[in-house]
């Protein structure tokens, strides 16, 4: 039998993309962000991040784990089942867990009360590799779940002291310099028109810009959805701090710190980024 040697859909998308992005690339030089912002208006139909965000949401309803149980009583804020507007509020506090929890913790939580799983099992792999043709699960299901989302207004909560608490944390985060570099986030994040290569630096004291960063996002240097959660432990490792924890106190905080910089903006995620 002769062997299907045919690219799958998403191996075709992200060669296409791909490959016009490197033809675009001569002509950003000139002007770099009008055509990085023509590139990603025209890909707004052609979202390589659909397909993930179909997976997910079949995740949410397979029944999984030790309990042969599905996510679709999973309380991310708004009751159990509601994903419909939950992700552009969070982080925010949660009585039954004691603490603020993101999307990826809250994730977490439901897998190991609802579905059986230990906390190991829920948080295990939960970034993929490059280009490695699959989302992990928890990329997949938080691609479906901001997708949920989209277009609505970014209203993270603080009436909690704890949800104070996280945001104090997160901007002294923010703010803090150290490692061999003497590096923070602000340094990258704090001007306008900074760039590395043709991925732009959003500004986060312009609460337009910061919207604009806030939520999952298809990388096409890399062919998958990142999640906010990857986005903190990889700024972490570009500035050659110790490796931040998968859905510690201090990666919520400093996601829950971006939410209110973003606050009042409109939701446009999983967005496309270099």
């Amino acid at each position: 039998m002769k062997k299907d040697t045919r690219l799958s859909r998403p191996a075709l998308v992200v060669i296409s993309l791909t490959l016009w992005s490197l033809s675009l690339f001569a002509a950003a030089q000139d002007n770099p962000q009008e055509e990085i912002r023509r590139y990603r208006q025209t890909l707004r139909e052609a979202n390589p991040s659909e397909l993930i965000e179909a997976k997910g949401e079949i995740l949410w309803k397979t029944r999984r784990g030790p309990n042969n149980a599905s996510l679709e009583r999973c309380d991310l804020g708004l009751g159990p089942g509601v994903v419909k507007g939950a992700y552009v509020r969070l982080p925010r506090y949660f009585g039954d867990t004691d603490r603020v929890q993101d999307v990826e913790s809250r994730l977490v939580t439901c897998m190991v009360t609802g579905q059986g799983f230990t906390p190991e099992q829920a948080k295990k792999d939960p970034f993929s590799a490059d280009f490695s043709g699959s989302p992990s699960l928890m990329e997949a299901l938080v691609a479906w779940i901001a997708a949920e989302s989209r277009g609505m207004k970014i209203t993270p909560s603080l009436s909690h002291a704890k949800e104070r608490q996280a945001y104090d944390l997160g901007e002294r985060i923010f703010y803090y310099r150290a490692g061999p570099h003497d590096f923070a986030c602000v340094i990258c994040h704090n001007e306008d028109n900074k760039r590395i290569r043709m991925q732009r630096l959003p500004n986060l004291n312009n609460p337009t810009e910061a919207a604009g960063a806030f939520g999952p996002s298809y990388r096409l240097t890399q062919g998958v959805v990142r999640s906010m959660q990857w986005r903190m432990w990889d700024c972490f490792r570009q500035a050659r701090f110790p490796a931040l924890e998968f859905t510690s106190d201090a990666s919520i905080a400093l996601i829950m710190f971006l939410a209110k910089r973003a606050e009042g903006g409109t939701f446009d995620a999983p967005s496309i980024k270099f």
